[in-house]
């Protein structure tokens, strides 16, 4: 990021905007347009850069003083420059992220069903006593619903109630 002190603040303030037009739109800066401040792996390093801090600010909804505190290092113009894009457009790359979320999968939970079992012991140990979560979701994608099994142990359950747990946070973050 240290590389945005080639340009003056408000050519800086340009390149964010035309960053967030590629992201929302597609149509990306081209390397052409900065050739003369950076090389062609400089560019592509910045500009991935650029889009990946201004799509995380515009999800986690940090407030203006986390942002200028998180940019300190490129000075106080330069921050104040991607704030003020960000605060322009953060509806936009909002929109953005939620597009990308949903273009990852279109299927919805509709249902589940659980049940909790003891396995008293297997084939290789005669004593085992470990419990047993039996997860059945029923999912809904492209109009058709279909049942996907999963079983797991205490371990499996713990990280996939902190991964929904961490999921619903960024939920009502972006509501």
């Amino acid at each position: 990021m240290l590389s945005l002190k080639k340009v003056p603040t408000a050519e800086c303030q340009r390149l964010c905007h035309r960053v967030v037009d590629e992201i929302c739109s597609g149509e990306p800066p081209g390397p052409v347009d900065y050739s003369d401040t950076w090389s062609l792996a400089e560019w592509l390093d910045l500009k991935d850069c650029l889009s990946s801090l201004l799509l995380k600010l515009a999800g986690d909804g940090s407030s203006d003083e986390q942002v200028l505190a998180g940019l300190s290092d490129v000075g106080a113009g330069y921050g104040a420059a991607v704030l003020s894009v960000l605060e322009a457009r953060r509806e936009e790359l909002r929109r953005a992220l939620l597009q990308r979320t949903h273009l990852m999968s279109r299927a919805s939970l509709q249902d589940f069903d659980w049940q909790l079992k003891l396995a008293l012991s297997s084939d290789k140990i005669s004593s085992l006593q470990t419990p047993l979560l039996n997860l059945s979701l029923y999912v809904r994608e492209e109009g058709a619903l279909r049942s996907v099994a999963i079983e797991m142990g205490r371990e499996e359950l713990n990280t996939l109630i902190s991964s929904l747990e961490a999921a619903n946070k960024v939920v009502l973050q972006l509501k």
